[in-house]
């Protein structure tokens, strides 16, 4: 197997010079470049990958933070973003954090010690504590989904905000006046914007809505929140989540109630799921692969030290399907 000094041998140069062609680093003329890459076809030289990462510092590997794999939400986000980092000759190192905050430090200890190039981040809290940690290292991070307050990175996510404005307007519109929401985990930055536009603009409308949002997000523990929102008979439910308002479809025709004769449903995301329920679900859609495939963009930029891009909020959509209707009467 050829060396790095064969090389140097070869082509007449010193084994700095052919180390800086390796590398893509430092000033070589380019009649010494085309004879080291000459010699390096003849010999057929293959860098060493580990000795080549420990002088660039480059290890084509980008940490993946994710709240949770067995959410479909994440599970498609984490599909996206590998496919995404593949394209782009990086390898992806997915961290799944189970919604823990220790979890959490663990996997950026360990992020930090593999040397990565840079992170795609879905924080479980607000707390940007641990992720400083990145920063201080130089190492470069993209926030999807939601923000990493008062560090200076830059975040792709939809306009969680808005989009629980679109779900209250929605249902405003069709005639609702009594409305309740449920959702899951109670502390996603998300899910708590979203709660917020609907309050927001139910209060417009002098309106307020029983709120109830629980600690496990899965659809059994969403259908019993709906369960008890629902023994108040409200005409609306909204869903932060489309397992929220899936919950709470299944919640409702176990109670004996029609969707959306007795009650209307609305959720947010768009999953496949909300398609395929019956009856399917009307839904706030937010682009996941076009988020996902942004943040990589965004971080690609930062690691090869260009400037920023620019980040355009993905747009959301309003999805009319077949549970929401206006109230009977």
């Amino acid at each position: 197997m050829s060396s790095i000094r064969d090389i140097a041998q070869a082509a007449g140069a010193s084994v700095a010079t052919v180390s800086r062609v390796v590398n893509d680093s430092g000033y070589v003329s380019a009649a010494t470049r085309a004879r080291v890459l000459k010699a390096i076809e003849d010999l057929q030289y293959t860098p060493n990958a580990s000795a080549r990462q420990l002088r660039r510092g480059a290890s084509h590997m980008v940490g993946v933070v994710l709240p949770a794999l067995d959410v479909p939400f994440f599970g498609i986000m984490a599909h996206v973003l590998e496919r995404e980092l593949f394209r782009h000759g990086y390898q992806a190192l997915i961290c799944c954090t189970d919604e823990s905050a220790d979890q959490e430090a663990r996997y950026i200890s360990t992020l930090l010690s593999q040397k990565v190039d840079g992170v795609l981040a879905i924080s479980v809290l607000a707390d940007v504590t641990q992720y400083r940690r990145f920063v201080d290292a130089g190492i470069p991070i993209v926030a999807l989904d939601r923000d990493l307050p008062e560090l200076s990175v830059p975040s792709v996510k939809a306009d969680h905000l808005a989009g629980g404005r679109m779900m209250a307007e929605h249902l405003l519109a069709l005639g609702h006046r009594k409305f309740a929401v449920i959702g899951a985990p109670a502390h996603s930055p998300p899910v708590l914007a979203r709660v917020q536009g609907v309050v927001d603009r139910l209060a417009e409308a002098g309106l307020v809505a029983q709120v109830h949002l629980g600690a496990v997000h899965d659809f059994d523990a969403c259908k019993d929140l709906a369960q008890d929102v629902l023994a108040d008979r409200p005409t609306a439910v909204i869903g932060t989540t489309d397992i929220a308002a899936i919950g709470a479809i299944h919640a409702a025709i176990g109670m004996g109630l029609a969707v959306p004769g007795d009650v209307s449903v609305i959720g947010f995301d768009d999953l496949p799921a909300a398609r395929y329920v019956l009856p399917a679900l009307t839904t706030v859609a937010q682009p996941l692969r076009e988020i996902g495939a942004q943040a990589v963009a965004q971080l690609c930029a930062m690691m090869r030290g260009e400037s920023l891009l620019p980040v355009a909020a993905p747009e959301l959509r309003l999805i009319l399907r077949d549970t929401t209707s206006a109230p009977r009467g």
